[in-house]
């Protein structure tokens, strides 16, 4: 889950991924995150509020339903835009932005042990 979810972070920005890497002979390599990634863990109320948090203007988070499989589908699309942000049964979240304003989502939360 953290795996995909973290995929969903460089459409956020062209900031958000480094440069590509190359080795000496000359292949090419995909970019990394530049930021380091942070799980957490959460029950659903945990993880609802932080959604929650994380909904205020200028934000966009990849979250996902509990429900998605596989998750790249016309279909799974069709079924999160069905249902209204505070009545999603979320199983992960992603989130991006300023240090405090992550900081200020995620209050409360444990990281994953």
């Amino acid at each position: 889950m953290t795996a995909f979810l973290a995929g969903g972070l460089p459409g956020v920005s062209d900031e958000v991924t480094g440069e590509p890497y190359e080795d000496g002979s000359g292949n090419r390599c995909l970019p990394l995150l530049r930021e380091p990634v942070l799980c957490f863990a959460a029950d659903r109320e945990g993880l609802a509020a932080a959604h929650r948090r994380a909904l205020s203007p200028g934000w966009r988070s990849p979250a996902t339903p509990t429900r998605c499989s596989p998750p790249e589908t016309t279909d799974n699309r069709a079924a999160v835009r069905a249902v209204e942000s505070e009545k999603l049964s979320l199983a992960g979240l992603a989130l991006h932005g300023p240090r405090n304003s992550v900081d200020r989502a995620v209050k409360g939360l444990k990281l994953h042990r």
